[in-house]
């Protein structure tokens, strides 16, 4: 259950789905195997992350290998992508 902002560095608690970000990260258990027919795959596991107002104006939220799900900031492309981007 969400309770809390995801970033580590924000109390804000978790009221309202109308302030903020919420995110639905997909990952795959590769130490968790599950049976499908004759197969094993890794069992598929759906979490949901939360930033707040002000901490989604400036960060996201993405699933890394090897640190698992990380706040990171946002980065905005250079200049001159932008303007190709808005013609």
């Amino acid at each position: 259950m969400l309770s809390k902002c995801a970033n580590p560095a924000c109390s804000r608690p978790f009221r309202y789905l109308r302030d903020g970000k919420l995110f639905e990260i997909d990952s795959r258990d590769e130490s968790v195997l599950a049976t499908v027919g004759e197969e094993r795959k890794p069992v598929r596991r759906v979490e949901f992350f939360w930033l707040c107002g002000e901490c989604s104006a400036e960060m996201t939220i993405i699933n890394d290998r090897d640190r698992g799900i990380v706040t990171v900031p946002i980065v905005e492309p250079p200049r001159f992508l932008r303007r190709a981007a808005a013609s």
